[in-house]
């Protein structure tokens, strides 16, 4: 796997089509976000649905990548899902970002995200954005740390089993206030119906 950036004795690299296997094997050793999220573990083609989902018609983007933090000994310790030039210019989209259990607590979480975010700002990014699930406290907990912060909420999302409330958040990577943000992306303003 080629590195995209690297975090200490950390590569972060692109997952590609014959690393679903991988994906789908890091998934089952780690559902506590699937039971969370969608009320269950994760499904048997779980990895090959989240390298296969693109986001619908009318919200353009130029990017999809699935990243896996490996370490030198080639485990994967945490993954993430991003979307570049998510619906504007410089506002991308963290889909998925998962650190294997073992090492929540760890301080990796952190590092990882830390690496991502300096990466995607050298990239072009201008702004993140994300969903959490309402009552995913630990990632609740975790976004506000880094210094996300709420812009509206979605109710009635349908994720797996369970239909949830999901926290719009964003962070600015640049001078632009939300309100700059708010005039590039009106479906994350809090009277938005979309």
């Amino acid at each position: 796997m080629k590195a995209l950036f690297t975090i200490d004795s950390l590569r972060a690299c692109e997952i590609t089509e014959s690393d679903v296997p991988v994906l789908q094997k890091f998934f089952d050793a780690n559902p506590e976000y699937f039971i969370a999220v969608n009320g269950m573990p994760p499904r048997d083609d779980e990895a090959w649905q989240e390298f296969t989902d693109r986001p619908p018609a009318g919200m353009p983007y130029d990017k999809q990548l699935l990243i896996a933090f490996v370490d030198d000994d080639g485990q994967w310790l945490a993954i993430a899902s991003i979307l570049s030039n998510f619906i504007a210019a410089n506002v991308w989209h963290i889909g998925l970002f998962i650190v294997a259990t073992r090492l929540h607590g760890s301080g990796v979480a952190l590092a990882s995200y830390s690496a991502l975010e300096d990466w995607m700002r050298g990239n072009g990014a201008q702004w993140i954005r994300l969903g959490v699930v309402l009552g995913n406290q630990q990632a609740e907990r975790f976004w506000q740390k880094v210094g996300y912060a709420e812009l509206r909420q979605r109710t009635g999302i349908q994720m797996g089993k369970l239909v949830s409330t999901v926290r719009v958040m964003m962070k600015p990577l640049c001078a632009g206030a939300p309100e700059a943000y708010l005039q590039l992306v009106e479906r994350d303003r809090v009277e938005s119906t979309s």
